[in-house]
């Protein structure tokens, strides 16, 4: 079950039914299967209030993942989501906020199926992969 929510922000423009197949072909293409993942948008404000309650951190980011259970082959978590943040990053990088906004919503993702971004080349792996998936939902 993938389920998309709101905090403080109206709703993204997205194809909820294309966006939900696009995650979990991703999902299992890594050998896993979707248990429960719901998205939660909001503003950078409310995220930085998660990040300093939930993980002790004081800085904005675009999103935050929160792991649920411990089984091996299903994944399930939280995933917070500033479009704020988002929106700034995609005139940063100069790209359209749906493609940072797709990048986003797979790096939690990706983050559970074994990707990681502490060290340089994690992260240079993490943005190969990134771009890879990006391709499959912008044909």
């Amino acid at each position: 079950m993938i389920c998309f929510h709101v905090l403080d922000v109206a709703m993204p423009a997205l194809d909820f039914d294309e966006v939900r197949s696009w995650i979990t072909s991703v999902v299992t293409d890594a050998g896993y299967r979707v248990g429960e993942l719901h998205y939660y948008f909001c503003s950078d404000e409310a995220l930085l209030e998660i990040n300093r309650q939930r993980l002790g951190h004081d800085f904005y980011t675009d999103i935050v993942t929160f792991p649920l259970g411990d089984c091996d082959e299903v994944i399930s978590s939280e995933f917070c989501l500033s479009l704020d943040r988002i929106q700034e990053n995609a005139e940063s990088f100069g790209r359209s906020y749906a493609s940072e906004l797709h990048r986003v919503i797979i790096h939690g993702v990706l983050h559970l199926v074994g990707f990681d971004d502490l060290t340089d080349a994690e992260e240079q792996q993490m943005r190969e992969k990134e771009e890879e998936c990006l391709k499959h939902i912008f044909k």
